[in-house]
């Protein structure tokens, strides 16, 4: 069943999405070269601790996954793009980590997944994290009273074409408010003008992800970890969206980071 929500249910879903996008902006900021993926897991326990907040992801425990999740937050490297257990791994100087983090405040969740490269940037891994923010993006801009959920699919589906990846319709974006997961599905690729009628009060977690080479996805024998088939690296961008009579409210915007992650060195000025 999808439930629409009031503008006061919206305000306490912003509550909870300003709260996770600042975490994920932290966490952002600490990925660096020699850090530890348990280290990024400790400090959003903490943060989840101290705000009174309460993690979706412990003991999460769908029909995939080998046992309840015991972790956080989510933290995939490289090839992998969804559900990485954090684990004891340094990060090392091009490591693309995509980071997805989902909690609870006064009985209202909010979801939000965010990807930087660690270190020196390879163009292609900027090139494939910058498709995924533009289709978050586009299906944001769609995401309107009147249009339909296929239309806020078609438009991430349109991205990926654009810049050549393919789309992997197995796992997508999802309804979200009183809990994580809520009606209705969101595929990452669709067509225009078909499903559900967008309403003021939906609130949906929209979020794409790409590989570089490939629509296949494989798990890790961890039962969670999930990567690209082929072994392309992998970006994932994910807000949670209120769609209003105004406009689409995303409500998990991250603040402005301390530091570029994914700023390409300059050359050096050339001397005379």
């Amino acid at each position: 069943m999808i439930e629409h929500k009031s503008p006061k249910d919206i305000e306490r879903m912003r509550v909870t999405g300003e709260f996770v996008g600042q975490v994920l902006a932290e966490l952002g900021d600490l990925a660096a070269v020699g850090v530890n993926l348990l280290d990024l897991e400790h400090h959003a326990r903490r943060r989840i601790k101290e705000r009174g907040a309460e993690s979706c992801y412990w003991d999460y425990a769908p029909s995939f996954g080998k046992g309840p999740f015991r972790n956080v937050v989510c933290l995939s490297v490289n090839d992998a793009v969804l559900h990485g257990l954090p684990h004891s791994y340094t990060l090392r100087d091009g490591d693309l980590l995509s980071m997805d983090m989902a909690v609870t405040i006064d009985g209202w969740s909010a979801d939000s997944a965010h990807s930087v490269v660690v270190g020196t940037p390879a163009p292609e891994d900027l090139r494939l994290i910058e498709a995924t923010e533009v289709a978050l993006e586009a299906a944001i801009e769609v995401a309107l009273p009147g249009n339909r959920l296929g239309d806020v699919s078609a438009a991430i589906g349109a991205v990926a074409a654009e810049y050549g990846y393919p789309v992997n319709l197995e796992f997508g974006g999802h309804g979200i408010g009183r809990t994580m997961h809520e009606d209705p599905h969101i595929p990452n690729d669709g067509r225009p003008g078909r499903g559900w009628k967008l309403r003021p009060g939906l609130t949906i977690a929209i979020e794409p992800w790409f590989a570089a080479g490939t629509n296949r996805i494989v798990f890790d024998p961890d039962g969670w970890t999930i990567r690209s088939a082929d072994g392309s690296r992998t970006a994932h961008s994910e807000h949670t969206v209120a769609v209003t009579e105004a406009a689409p409210l995303v409500l998990t915007r991250r603040p402005a980071p301390a530091k570029a992650h994914q700023t390409a060195p300059q050359p050096p000025t050339p001397t005379r």
